[in-house]
């Protein structure tokens, strides 16, 4: 995909860098009439995202991720606690010229163009004219906007889709450090969801880290470097999909063509079902490959033998008895 830069690419900074770290954020809501109930959205959360990587905040509705995020982004105080992006403390003005933020409901100006609206975007943030000449129409291209259509169809008439894809693109303006993603993936259909898989997959290439919430389970698998994992406002764990998850060195495997004597001897009891071969890969995976090409076989999926992280996601509230809707 093409860059969303004009200026050089950054490299990918050391891992022990934090990009963000917070340390026991705590915020509290006031509410009834006469404001004495309590409302506990966080509870002491301490967390540290390294520079450079993506990381994925998980958790049922209510959970208390979109406060957790717009406290990072200084939109709310936290109650007690304090954090920290790239070294300055959350809130701080100027270090908003070096984060993106893309909400989930994002406001447009309906009735401007998404041209209009992304250099309206760009002027608040003083992007030279000549640089927003080559930027807007490289973010227009990266989120998948036709240039005739952004410059012509006012936003009013876009679809939920359309609109997510601007939001993305105003995110990308100012060529951010850090990029904020509040349900990125909210209201797109399956190319919608691939393209923004790609946006963040080109924007890791790029040294930048990316922070998101989403529901979307399998999304964050691909793409996640480490998640979180929050519920009832309380992180529950944090590591890497293979810390949590665990490793396995076994693979279930599923291929297209072949017969039972060509692979019983690579797969465990293969299970065949329209043309279609099932089971544990019992050899070496790159010799298992050599041998679907020679055979004229393909495959379909290879999956680590080990616990989706949809079910890791279960499994862990429901041995803390806590009910959700997901």
């Amino acid at each position: 995909m093409d860059s969303v830069a004009d200026l050089p690419v950054r490299s990918n900074p050391a891992k022990e860098m934090a990009a963000i770290e917070t340390w026991n954020l705590r915020k509290v809501y006031r509410t009834g009439f006469w404001l004495n109930q309590k409302i506990v959205s966080l509870k002491n959360c301490s967390l540290r995202v390294y520079q450079g990587e993506t990381f994925g905040l998980l958790g049922p509705n209510g959970a208390g991720k979109t406060t957790l995020l717009k406290t990072l982004l200084g939109i709310i105080r936290p109650t007690s606690g304090r954090g920290v992006i790239l070294g300055s403390p959350i809130g701080d003005r100027q270090i908003k010229e070096r984060i993106g933020y893309l909400p989930e409901n994002a406001y447009l100006y309906d009735y401007l163009t998404a041209w209009e609206f992304l250099e309206f975007t760009a002027g608040l943030f003083q992007i030279p004219r000549s640089v927003q000449k080559k930027r807007i129409p490289q973010l227009l291209d990266l989120v998948g906007l036709a240039k005739s259509t952004a410059q012509k169809k006012q936003m009013r008439r876009y679809s939920k889709g359309m609109l997510q894809r601007v939001g993305m693109a105003q995110a990308l303006i100012n060529d951010p450090e850090v990029v904020f993603l509040d349900e990125p993936m909210s209201g797109l259909d399956p190319l919608g969801r691939y393209q923004v898989r790609e946006i963040i997959l080109s924007l890791k290439e790029q040294g930048k880290t990316i922070f998101f919430n989403s529901h979307v389970l399998a999304d964050v698998e691909q793409i996640c470097d480490r998640i979180a994992l929050l519920a009832l406002g309380e992180l529950i764990c944090v590591g890497s999909l293979e810390e949590l998850l665990g490793t396995s060195e076994a693979y279930q495997v599923v291929v297209r063509g072949g017969n039972y004597e060509q692979l019983k001897n690579w797969i465990d009891n293969p299970v065949e079902e329209n043309n279609y071969w099932r089971g544990q890969l019992k050899g070496d995976l790159q010799e298992f490959l050599a041998c679907l090409k020679k055979i004229e076989a393909t495959p379909i999926s290879i999956n680590r033998d080990r616990v989706s992280l949809e079910e890791f996601f279960v499994r862990q509230l429901r041995e803390r008895g806590i009910k959700f809707s997901y």
